[in-house]
């Protein structure tokens, strides 16, 4: 019979729960107080009954609509692009002979050892140059495929897919698209939604790239609008409690795209450790 959970492991679970949580509950408290009280030297504990005021604040201050927009569609395009080419070249690597697979496989894993604010300069010239800079296509072309997902989606397939699949497909005159796409791409269902919902997360809360390729032009994304809240207009400080309200508000889309995916990302996790 199987051990129930002891004492020490559901004290561990909750502190790992009241770890994760705290920093969204605490930007929340921030958010419901006044600028007065959020600058205070004893910071509060409970949230205050401001936060739809301080929310109406951020509308008046940022064009927040234009910034949530952006980034729906910057997201949305990375992550869909992501998804699409890491398991075409994740299927290539794992199921198909060709030479330079194994090398090629090394060299894509060993980029991610590889600092990724060692490129912004690079590719900030690089898209100055084409005269993308300050448009929505800059922020999105970094992410058409990462070597992160080529790297997951191989080792997803490796074992996921069957080579008597492929080979039957083959044999019933299936080109190799038609094979990717007919027999690939359902075995891989469940860790392209994990891979796209990650995806789509990681594009929507960066803000380094943005900063820079974005500096000085009217498209901005969510992160980036944010930035403008830090300063009250004409007083010169730090207004937490605006800043912390927007952050809630950004926040609020994702909770609603990993309630819509969960089953699917719970399902793709189980199968995920069922295999392995």
């Amino acid at each position: 019979m199987a051990r129930r959970p002891g004492f020490m492991t559901y004290a561990l679970l909750a502190a790992f729960v009241v770890g994760s949580v705290f920093p969204l509950y605490w930007s929340f408290v921030i958010g419901s107080v006044t600028k007065e009280r959020a600058a205070a030297s004893t910071p509060p504990l409970v949230p205050g009954g401001h936060f739809f005021e301080n929310a109406r604040r951020v509308f008046h201050q940022i064009d927040f609509w234009s910034a949530l927009g952006n980034s729906v569609l910057i997201s949305g395009i990375s992550a869909a692009s992501v998804v699409f080419f890491s398991t075409l070249a994740g299927f290539a690597f794992a199921k198909l002979r060709f030479r330079g697979n194994g090398p090629m496989m090394i060299f894509i894993v060993a980029t991610m050892t590889v600092p990724t604010q060692l490129a912004l300069i690079p590719m900030l010239k690089e898209f100055s140059n084409m005269g993308l800079s300050g448009s929505r296509a800059a922020v999105i072309l970094p992410w058409v495929v990462t070597a992160f997902g080529v790297f997951f989606m191989r080792q997803y397939l490796v074992d996921a897919l069957p080579d008597e699949l492929i080979e039957a497909a083959r044999v019933d005159g299936a080109s190799m698209f038609r094979t990717f796409w007919s027999i690939a791409v359902p075995a891989a269902r469940p860790a392209m939604a994990i891979l796209g919902l990650f995806t789509f997360m990681q594009v929507w809360t960066d803000f380094m790239w943005p900063l820079v390729v974005l500096q000085g032009s009217d498209v901005q994304t969510l992160q980036t609008a944010l930035d403008h809240l830090k300063i009250a207009p004409g007083q010169g400080i730090a207004d937490m409690a605006l800043l912390q309200a927007g952050t809630i508000m950004a926040t609020v889309p994702l909770f609603l795209l990993f309630f819509v995916a969960g089953r699917q990302l719970v399902a793709g996790i189980m199968q995920g450790a069922i295999k392995g």
